[in-house]
């Protein structure tokens, strides 16, 4: 097997190739180490020199098995059930049902000003999802379109709404580098003007929203872009960062790009890339919270993914999928099924905290891909969703009865439950979380 690692050469093959084979950790180990990590932050070439190599063979089912292994340990937990009388007595025979009200793993999606008002939207989001980011309402093209004129209306009626159902809800965003997407009077600015502009936009959308926001996506895509610092100085995105953690000390603060794990050809995305822009943050006095890794996929490879996390979990952070979705070159069908390969592997990855979908509806439709069509009939990437969250990963319902010790067992996802026990003419109605562990988590009832 020819490894590659010249400058321009992709190391991987082709999915389909990959799937039929799957000499996944250790060819991907060796591709990543020629060329995803062969090259600095700076984009220069460095020497990697491989004492020795070893491929195994591995099947798609075991491959799967260890995605499931992986979810069992880091997702759920067990749980004994302990019922008995007011005096100690264990009792056999109580009717147990348990109901999961609410996950503990945040998984969203964008949505637009469209969801006000529209209950079909709101009904669908709301069965399916417990945290969300706004698509572009807080972004400042939106909010300040001309200079001196804020208007937050759309964005606090979107926040009423997810507050009061208890989604948590991400800030995106407060800058975003890339020149397209700055208000035109704001690239008109320069020098002072310019920095009074944008110390101006932070104080305001940022005490407008104090405490508000779990995260904010402070500078975006700063690997690729740079306006700010191209304008202000090199030390414009330290400030930014600065002022923005003085602003809401208590929402945690992220870098938010693309191609990072999506593929290794990006040389302003590589992990180290990506982990120096850290380390100058924090040498300049800025820690950061958490690691933002958009997904944008077109064909997703699962053992560049999981290359790219384990090097990022090294920062002992936590890591967000922010904005996943699958490119729209690719027929819907398609899109489902890769969908599918990024979700199974970012969900059974220890160190990721949460996964949001880039599945804003617009009338328009949505930016690559939507979950459904404008009636709310399920496309097949909708299909996979529901399939994984509201079944595959989900304990639903489960119905049983305590044993001759008074207890009852299962295996449950992290999350809320809800209990009832019934035993002859007596019944109790509580609640309890189940909680990260290793060992079995215990809740005793009292009948």
């Amino acid at each position: 097997m020819n490894i590659c690692y010249a400058k321009g050469q992709m190391c991987f093959l082709p999915l389909k190739r990959i799937i039929s084979i799957y000499h996944i950790v250790y060819y991907s180990t060796i591709c990543m180490l020629f060329w995803c990590f062969s090259q600095d932050s700076n984009g220069y070439n460095i020497n990697v020199t491989l004492a020795s190599a070893s491929l195994q063979p591995f099947t798609h089912q075991q491959w799967q098995k260890d995605q499931e292994s992986s979810i069992d340990k880091e997702r759920k937990r067990a749980v004994t059930i302990h019922v008995s009388d007011e005096d100690g007595n264990m009792i056999e025979g109580a009717r147990i049902i348990v109901d999961q009200t609410n996950r503990d793993f945040l998984f969203g999606s964008a949505i637009s000003k469209n969801i006000l008002g529209n209950l079909p939207y709101q009904k669908w989001f709301l069965e399916r999802f417990n945290a969300a980011v706004f698509e572009d309402e807080i972004k400042w093209c939106e909010t300040e379109p001309e200079q001196g004129s804020v208007n937050y209306t759309i964005p606090d009626l979107m926040l009423d709404f997810v507050r009061a159902n208890q989604i948590t809800v991400r800030g995106h965003n407060v800058f975003w580098e890339d020149p397209m997407h700055i208000p035109s009077w704001v690239q008109n600015l320069t020098g002072g003007a310019l920095y009074s502009a944008v110390k101006s936009r932070i104080q305001s959308l940022m005490t407008h929203y104090k405490n508000q926001f779990v995260h904010w996506d402070v500078s975006n895509e700063m690997l690729h872009f740079d306006f700010y610092e191209q304008q202000l100085g090199q030390n414009a995105s330290l400030e930014m960062f600065k002022l923005a953690h003085e602003t809401d000390p208590l929402a945690w603060l992220f870098m938010n790009d693309f191609n990072v794990v999506e593929m290794c050809g990006d040389l302003n995305s590589s992990v180290g890339g990506y982990v120096g822009r850290m380390k100058e943050l924090e040498e300049g006095g800025v820690t950061m919270d958490g690691v933002g890794l958009e997904g944008h996929f077109t064909i997703p490879n699962p053992p560049l993914i999981r290359g790219v996390l384990d090097q990022l979990a090294a920062l002992n952070l936590p890591i967000w999928l922010t904005e996943v979705d699958i490119s729209n070159t690719l027929d819907q069908d398609t899109q489902g099924k890769y969908l599918e390969v990024v979700l199974r592997e970012v969900y059974s990855h220890p160190s990721v905290n949460g996964i949001m979908l880039w599945t804003a509806l617009d009338p328009n439709g949505c930016y690559q891909m939507c979950l459904t069509d404008p009636s709310f009939q399920n496309l097949p990437a909708g299909d996979v969703v529901d399939n994984l969250l509201l079944k595959e990963w989900s304990t639903g319902v489960v119905n049983g009865q305590s044993d001759e010790d008074g207890t009852f067992s299962f295996d449950g996802f992290l999350g809320e439950y809800m209990v009832n026990v019934d035993f002859g003419n007596r019944t109790s109605n509580s609640t309890f979380f189940i909680s990260k562990g290793d060992e079995t988590t215990h809740y005793s009832i009292q009948l």
